[in-house]
Formats: C-alpha cells, structure tokens, sequence
C-alpha cells in the first residue's frame, strides 16, 4: 500500500460512483490527449485508463505513488510524469483536456498554470474544496468573486456541477470538496494584452473594499478616473468590464 502524506494536502476518493461521475463528466473523443494532475492512489485514474483511444498522461509528484500506480496499473507505464505539476512542461504537442482531485493546498497555483497552458487546454474538470469552486464559478457582484473568477472566466466558460461529501474521502477532509469544468471560450474577451488584464485585476482586488479610484489611480488618465465606472468596487465589475478598461490604460 501507500502513505498518505499531509504535507502534499493527500485525501483519496474512495467512492467508486464518485470516482465515475468526475470522469465522465470530461467529454472525450477518440484521439484525444488528457492528462490527470495528481492521481494519487489512482481513484479516477483507473476508469480514466479505461476510456478507449485516448493519449493518457498523469503528473504526480509523489514517488512512492508512482512507484504503487505503476505496480497496480500496468497500462500506466510510461505515461507516468514525476514532477510537480507547478514546475511541469506542457507534457503534450497540441489540445488536451486536463483533469483531477486535485490538492487542495496548490489548487489555485494549479488554475495558474491552467491559464499558462490556456492554448492547448480545452476542458478542465477538476475537484476543488467547496470554497475555491465557488470562487471561480462565481458571477459579478457576488463575494465570492475575485481574482480566480475573472481571469479565468475571461477565457473559459465555468460550470459548478457538483458537491462531494467528505465520507467520499479517506482521510475525510475537514471541509467540503466540489467538481467544477471549465470549456474554453471560442471568443475569449477581448483584452489589450494578457500584463495589463492581469495587473489590472490583480490591483483592482487588491483593495476590494474601495471604489476603483483609488487602487487604480496610476494606470489611468486623471480625466478618464472621472467617469462613474471608476466608483464602482472591483466585485461589481463584469469580466467584459474589466476586459474593456484594459484597453484605456496608460
């Protein structure tokens, strides 16, 4: 067997319905190229293997579990990556989709690199704790939403699909997990340049409780600070808002 390591945030699905229902909520054709960040002890990665006339790859940073994959998996080997995904090459030429459990503890450093590998990432189905989910998925002018929510939405369509309670789990994690998708938008919004889009919404999040005004006062015009938009709180403005001041500043 394997150890469960809490430094890596280790907490396996061991709910075999589960397990189905995350992967087959990733559409594939044949043909396709997936790559799963972090299998673990291999709860979904075994109906992954499954799926006929896929190019499958997994990332997985922890050795004793590739060790235990490639020993209980066979048709794994030699599509087994053994790095952290936060320091991985794109492992494939051309689209693929991605998808995992992944660990909580680096999710959103995981979304990053999502947003690196935007060109060839089509669709991400991935398990989240509840919290991380609903902040990517969340719409303007909603709490949750910040900086997760709109740059990623600014080039994928999200989609919240479903809760997965704790007991799916061994150990059982002390908070709620989730199972949200991403499908890359065929028209991303339009933005000046991908710096200043990031900058912006970076700043702009950075002091949420106040209006734009004042976070933002050094990349805009002193005229232009004057129009209304700019009182506005960086949680009231849509992704298209943000997309369209990208190109107004200095």
């Amino acid at each position: 067997m394997y150890t469960l390591k809490k430094s890596l945030g280790q907490h396996f699905l061991t709910d075999e319905n589960m397990c189905r229902q995350i992967v087959e909520s990733l559409p594939v054709i044949e043909g396709q190229q997936v790559l799963e960040v972090g299998p673990g002890g291999g709860a979904i990665t075994k109906y992954l293997l499954q799926l006929p006339g896929i190019d499958f790859k997994a990332i997985e940073l922890d050795t004793e579990k590739v060790q235990y994959l490639e020993k209980t998996y066979p048709a794994i080997q030699g599509k087994l990556i053994n790095v952290s995904i936060l320091d991985a090459v794109s492992p494939f030429e051309g689209p693929f989709n991605l998808i995992g459990n992944f660990p909580y503890n680096i999710s959103t450093q995981i979304m990053f690199k999502v947003l690196e590998w935007r060109s060839q990432v089509d669709v991400v189905v991935g398990m989240f704790q509840k919290e991380v989910a609903q902040r990517i998925a969340a719409p303007h002018g909603n709490k949750e939403y910040g900086i997760l929510s709109v740059l990623l939405q600014a080039f994928y369509k999200i989609e919240y699909l479903f809760e997965v309670h704790e007991n799916c789990f061994n150990p059982p994690p002390k908070v709620k997990s989730a199972v949200i998708r991403l499908t890359r938008l065929e028209q991303p919004a339009d933005i000046a340049s991908e710096r200043k889009f990031f900058v912006l919404v970076k700043t702009a999040f950075n002091q949420r409780r106040k209006q734009l005004r004042n976070p933002l006062k050094t990349m805009f015009d002193k005229e232009l600070l004057q129009d209304p938009i700019f009182t506005k709180r960086a949680e009231e403005l849509s992704v298209a808002d943000f997309a369209a001041l990208s190109h107004k500043m200095l």
